[in-house]
Formats: structure tokens, sequence, C-alpha cells
């Protein structure tokens, strides 16, 4: 069976950057389940997975216009630290997840400069080429309640 829009995809990968340093991996872990085409992965890695089967084993970098982006300053935002819980501790490198207009956003923490704080929305891999070693360990059909749930359910099904 190969990999198209709506099939239930299974991988192993490992994700690096230009420099060979791994960034992220299934390695130890249960391999990756989502359902195909929906918007789970990024795009360059859904558009590699099209039409494989079972089994085989890619290698493909993907640019940053089909990974996370590219960086944008408008991305970049000074706000008043009254905008955080009274007495909170703000450091640069935190990340956190904040309601915005567009829906939930990660945002880090470039900058605290007294009672200003400077926010980075960019995702923390814009920019850069990804390279993924991926070997796809399973293909099926999802059923119709995977499908209207829009997530992949283990064997026992799902509670909600």
């Amino acid at each position: 069976m190969q990999i198209e829009k709506n099939k239930v995809v299974s991988i192993d990968y490992t994700l690096k950057n230009d420099d060979g340093q791994v960034l992220d991996t299934s390695e130890g872990r249960e391999p990756l389940n989502f359902i195909h085409g929906n918007g789970h992965l990024i795009p360059g890695l859904e558009e590699a997975l099209e039409g494989k089967t079972k089994e085989e084993k890619l290698s493909v970098a993907i640019p940053p216009e089909k990974g996370y982006g590219n960086r944008s300053e408008e991305m970049v935002h000074t706000v008043d630290k009254s905008n955080f819980e009274p007495g909170a501790n703000i450091e640069a490198g935190m990340q956190f997840q904040a309601q915005m207009e567009q829906g939930v956003q990660m945002l880090t923490v470039l900058k605290v400069d007294g009672d200003k704080i400077t926010l980075d929305g960019n995702h923390p891999l814009a920019d850069q080429t990804l390279h993924f070693d991926v070997e796809v360990k399973d293909v099926r059909e999802a059923s119709a309640e995977e499908l209207e749930h829009g997530h992949v359910h283990g064997p026992e099904g799902h509670q909600h």
C-alpha cells in the first residue's frame, strides 16, 4: 500500500541540521504515527513520503520554505512585563505558548531589559534546511473514527 492522503503512516526518523547535529529522532521510542496529507508534518516531508511504501527508506533535505519557513522580523515583538503573571521569572531562552489572533503560538524570550521583554514568534527551526532520514514502518487505511477525529488511534481505539 502506498502513502497517500488519509492513510495512516508509521515512520522512524532522524532529523539533523546542516552540521549533522541530531535535532530530533524516534530512535528508542515508538514510531511516529500520523494521518498523511492532513498537515501533521511539514509540507516538504509529506511531499517526500507521498507514494512510498512499507519498509522504504529515504533521505531528504527540506528547504526552509517547505519546512518551518523563513525567519521574519515581523514575528519579533517587545512587550511590557505587565503582560505576564506578577512575580513571573522571565529569562532569555525561555519558551512558552500563548494564545494569539492566529491561534496558539510558541514564543521564545530573546531578551529581558527591565520591564521590556522581547519575544520571537518564529519557529526555532525557521531558516534551516532540515535533513531527514526516514524508514516507513507501516501504511494502512485510516478508520472512519480516526478520520473524523483527525488523528491516529492506538490498537484499542481512543477514548475522548
